[in-house]
């Protein structure tokens, strides 16, 4: 494996950790604890980190197992080492507050200043709208960033158990118009931000996509309200789209959708209708790449499919790339980011490359 190789190795290890992990344990662990037993089970607790957690192998993780793994991972908590021809700028406030959670981080080439303005690739993370940390981004952009060809981004936005739909959104698009108001300062091409997010975070990447333009969308955050937040590419990966068509318990009062959106999704349903991407879509939304895996047991396959077939009907270019028997997310293949690569050289960098949409299949 060549040096980028194991550098993208890692941070994509680290961040499909820190999305997995909330950055404070015991009250995540209060939250999933419905039965306030002291314990959580696997119906409770939904993560493939689960059997690292339950390191005594009884089917259940304790308060004392949650804070030894917190423990345990602690190290792979802080912002991984930046390979030598990367630099970042970390928890820069885009939309003139000073909460934590509405800031960014930048990874920019040693020699950025120099030549034409480079493209941008933004990443906004996962976690159910509920967890998750801007820091996870580092995986995706980092690799990107070290060639040389491009700028990153990843967004932290405002969770929702501090505030409810739409201000998701709207953090998401202060931070584009911030990025476009100091193009000049990190010598950045406004006309060429693509954006790519996994679950909750694809979600709010293909909201991006759709919406932009539309005023309850686009909030007033900021100091560059009157910039346009309009993207120029979308790969959404795994995330959700028609919360009504999810099943399962994504209409219970405590599923993350509800959550998200203040309420049980059918007591709240003006506010979920308005979280739906497909609601937006028109003929001149960006070009999107779709990446989920075909048996994802958290967001069903078809969410990315029923946005597709919207986009498609009004003739905007799209691709949905299935990843054989994957899951939600974590699919250890070299195809993934590979493809991710080769639609932002296409769609940003104007490279004539073919993108394939044949399935990706997992080795076993």
């Amino acid at each position: 494996m060549n040096y980028l190789g194991k550098i993208s190795a890692m941070l994509l290890a680290f961040a499909f950790t820190a999305a997995c992990l909330a950055q404070e344990s015991s009250p995540q662990f209060r939250n999933h604890d419905k039965n306030n037993d002291g314990k959580l089970t696997r119906d409770e607790l939904s993560t493939p980190l689960f059997d690292e957690l339950d390191t005594d192998k009884n089917g259940e993780v304790t308060h004392e197992e949650d804070r030894d793994f917190l423990k345990r991972r602690s190290a792979t908590a802080q912002q991984p080492k930046m390979p030598p021809n990367v630099i970042a700028e970390l928890d820069v406030p885009y939309a003139a507050t000073d909460n934590p959670r509405q800031r960014l981080d930048l990874y920019l080439p040693n020699e950025f200043k120099t030549g034409k303005p480079r493209p941008v690739v933004v990443f906004i993370h996962g976690g159910g709208w509920q967890n998750g940390d801007k820091r996870g981004g580092a995986g995706s952009v980092i690799p990107l960033v070290a060639t040389g060809e491009y700028i990153g981004v990843s967004i932290g936005y405002r969770l929702s158990g501090e505030a409810i739909w739409p201000a998701q959104i709207h953090d998401c698009k202060a931070a584009i118009r911030w990025l476009k108001a100091n193009a000049l300062k990190y010598n950045l091409d406004p006309d060429r931000i693509g954006v790519t997010g996994t679950s909750a975070g694809g979600h709010l990447v293909a909201m991006l996509g759709t919406s932009a333009g539309v005023k309850a969308m686009d909030g007033e955050l900021g100091d560059h309200d009157e910039i346009s937040s309009r993207v120029a590419c979308v790969i959404d990966q795994f995330g959700p789209t028609d919360f009504f068509a999810m099943g399962g318990n994504h209409g219970s009062a405590n599923s993350p959708e509800s959550k998200l959106v203040g309420g049980a999704i059918q007591d709240k349903k003006e506010a979920a209708e308005s979280a739906n991407p497909i609601r937006y879509v028109t003929a001149d939304d960006p070009p999107f790449l779709f990446i989920h895996g075909t048996k994802d047991p958290l967001v069903p396959f078809n969410q990315s499919e029923l946005l597709k077939d919207a986009l498609e009907s009004v003739k905007v270019s799209c691709l949905l790339v299935p990843v054989q028997n994957g899951g939600h997310g974590g699919f250890n293949s070299p195809e993934v980011p590979a493809r991710i690569k080769q639609y932002f050289d296409k769609q940003l960098r104007g490279k004539e490359v073919s993108v394939s949409a044949d399935p990706i299949l997992l080795k076993r």
